[in-house]
């Protein structure tokens, strides 16, 4: 009976010898699954190997989508507030600019909202200067000082304020006074022509009309008084 031979395998033997080797790319190192903690306990590696020392992996690229993704929405909330806010009334930058500040909108992006916005010709500080010389004489009677100096609060141009003064005429600014010093002295109808001068010449210079505008209405309106006019 012919005897039993026993096979000892050499050290390192395996089933894997017989497997034909593993090619990389080049640039690409390879990765040890015995250092990576998540391929050892039998998950998915954080990174596939390394192209050009970097890693590269399945998360790869995920900031920059987030990071763009958060952008995107930054740049929607500078955009509703800018609109919300000249939709309420008729604003300088400088006053928006204030706005999205406060907002906590990143100066860079709010930087990029105003000049979309000028662009579009939403925001016009011109436009905006002209605007409010017109309500600011008519409707409340201002002269040109009060004027200037409510566009320079709004932080309007020097510039843009004069082009816009320059659409009052001197004509129409001393019509404008005396129109106010006339129904303001039937208010003061009891009282004697130097109390009511004073008044006029206070009242009018705190409409922002110069000293000889102010002058000239005054003396019309106390020429009703002389001539026995009196309004009820």
């Amino acid at each position: 009976m012919t005897g039993m031979v026993h096979f000892t395998p050499s050290p390192g033997a395996g089933r894997d010898e017989h497997l034909a080797p593993v090619t990389f790319l080049p640039g690409v190192i390879p990765v040890d699954t015995a250092s990576d903690p998540d391929r050892a306990d039998g998950g998915e590696p954080t990174s596939r190997g390394a192209v050009g020392g970097r890693a590269v992996g399945r998360r790869s690229g995920a900031d920059g989508v987030r990071e763009s993704g958060s952008t995107d929405k930054a740049s929607t909330r500078a955009a509703n507030v800018s609109m919300h806010q000249l939709a309420r009334r008729g604003m300088s930058r400088w006053e928006l600019e204030q706005v999205l500040e406060k907002r906590g909108v990143d100066v860079e992006l709010a930087t990029a909202e105003l000049d979309r916005l000028e662009g579009v010709g939403l925001l016009d500080d011109a436009a905006l200067a002209v605007t409010l010389v017109y309500t600011q004489h008519t409707r409340r009677g201002l002269g040109r000082t009060a004027i200037a100096q409510e566009l320079k609060r709004r932080h309007i141009d020097a510039d843009l304020i004069a082009d816009a003064l320059s659409e009052i005429a001197d004509d129409d600014e001393l019509e404008r006074a005396k129109e106010l010093a006339l129904k303001r002295v039937q208010q003061l109808s009891s009282y004697d022509d130097e109390t009511v001068t004073r008044r006029l010449t206070g009242f009018l210079a705190r409409k922002g009309y110069g000293s000889s505008v102010v002058r000239e209405s005054v003396a019309a309106a106390l020429q009703t008084r002389q001539n026995g006019v009196r309004f009820r």
